[in-house]
């Protein structure tokens, strides 16, 4: 075993850990105050489902022996049996244990990344259904394919160094699925649907980048110089993303916003994640800048497209994983970087593509079918916080304010009358576009 190297691993495993709560804080951070716990907890119960389901089998089937055309794992290890704390990686040196921890968080992220398409809609019950059989039967399979030696994509040679297939496109594709199922929002396109609170998305997006340290430069599951590249590509690209968005921004709408430099910082980090070692300080430049500004533009795409992703999960980790996974096959160093790779890049990009939509819709339609997957509309109107968890984010009774929900339901369109000039819709602008006077 090697000591220095298993102790980067179980360290990075715990930082990619709090991008689950960061996360949950950014996406908390951009909805309603009516709906801002119910945020939280969408993202917080995956670190519940899925810890138990990845024990029970979801490690077998990701990373257990292939049955065969590289589709899925076996049954060997479920439970985590055959497994030791002795046992070691054969490549690595490093305990199983400690990769499967490792790996683990990145399976808990993933489906809480789906969550903010949702946001405001949706039964709790619901959507806990929903990342179960999402993990199990796409999540899974995916990263068996990108990871394990012997998946497909694998032995294609894909580059995808810690997921912008498995994670990013797999998220932000089956997002877009589970919203065509759901529908959209009441008051989408009428209502104002602001950020009830920036300060908590930007220490969101704070702790997402301290996390995704662990999350890119932890996949070299060593600490050496592909962790320390890919650490400073991390970085790199990150800073250089949140400055194409801004600069998107005040072209198009004339501000710098909080929310557009936490957004794009965070399509930043999205961007450089398949990347690896595969690129270097300028190609992550290039990345970062091309992923900030494009993914501005993409955010938008809601409104002239006509679906609802609340806080464009799609325009964010769709576009951006899209854009990071062909990028690399332009620029890879080392004489890797071509045609022939960006190929390759093409082929794992829309197969995960192809496959995580058409099962997450099949899923989404399923769980409607089951249990009704979107909330009943007076338990939208007055607030989901109260409806599934009795509880809201803020008590204001200590200083005389009216309640939460009393305050959604008198500033709902069939009820606010002229009193709602006071908000003026959107009118086709996206939530990052938007300034608050």
């Amino acid at each position: 075993m090697n000591g220095a190297d298993t102790a980067f691993v179980l360290i990075s495993a715990a930082l990619v850990m709090l991008m689950t709560p960061g996360l949950a804080f950014f996406y908390g951070g951009m909805v309603r105050v009516k709906s801002a716990l119910n945020m939280l907890m969408m993202s917080f119960i995956s670190l519940g489902i899925v810890t138990v389901l990845w024990v029970l089998y979801g490690y077998s089937l990701a990373f257990g022996d292939d049955l065969g055309a590289g589709l899925l794992g076996n049954f060997d290890h479920i439970g985590l049996k055959g497994i030791s704390p002795e046992t070691l990686t054969a490549k690595d040196g490093i305990p199983v244990f400690a990769f499967a921890l490792f790996q683990l968080m990145f399976a808990v992220i993933t489906p809480a990344l789906m969550s903010g398409a949702l946001a405001d809609r949706v039964k709790f019950s619901a959507w806990a259904l929903f990342i179960t059989l999402w993990v199990t039967i796409v999540y899974f399979p995916v990263a068996h394919w990108v990871w394990q030696p012997e998946g497909w994509l694998f032995k294609l040679k894909v580059i995808d160094f810690a997921g912008g297939t498995a994670v990013h496109i797999n998220a932000g594709i089956g997002a877009l699925a589970a919203v065509l199922v759901v529908g959209k929002r009441i008051g989408f396109k009428k209502d104002p649907m602001r950020p009830h609170s920036l300060p908590l998305v930007m220490l969101g997006a704070g702790l997402l980048w301290f996390g995704w340290f662990g999350f890119n430069a932890g996949s070299a599951l060593a600490a050496n110089g592909t962790a320390a590249n890919m650490a400073l590509n991390t970085q790199v690209a990150t800073g250089a993303a949140m400055l194409g968005w801004l600069a998107y921004e005040r072209i198009r709408h004339g501000a710098f916003t909080t929310l557009g430099a936490a957004s794009g910082a965070v399509a930043g980090l999205v961007a450089i994640t398949p990347s690896g070692a595969a690129v270097n300080a300028f190609g992550a430049l290039l990345i970062g800048v091309v992923a900030g500004a494009v993914c501005s533009w993409a955010v938008a795409l809601k409104f002239k497209l006509g679906f609802d992703d609340s806080l464009d999960v799609v325009g964010v980790h769709l576009v951006g994983g899209v854009i990071g996974t062909l990028l690399v096959g332009l620029l890879a160093t080392g004489g890797i970087g071509g045609a022939t790779q960006l190929g390759r890049q093409a082929v794992g990009a829309f197969a995960v593509l192809g496959y995580s939509f058409t099962v997450s819709w099949v899923l989404a339609k399923l769980v409607d079918r089951l249990i009704g997957f979107r909330a009943a509309e007076d338990d939208e109107l007055g607030g989901i916080d109260q409806a599934f968890h009795a509880e809201t984010a803020y008590d204001f009774s200590a200083v005389g304010g009216v309640s939460t929900v009393t305050r959604a339901v008198a500033h709902t369109p069939s009820e606010a009358g002229p009193a709602a000039s006071d908000n003026t819709p959107d009118n086709g602008t996206a939530q990052h576009k938007k300034v608050d006077a």
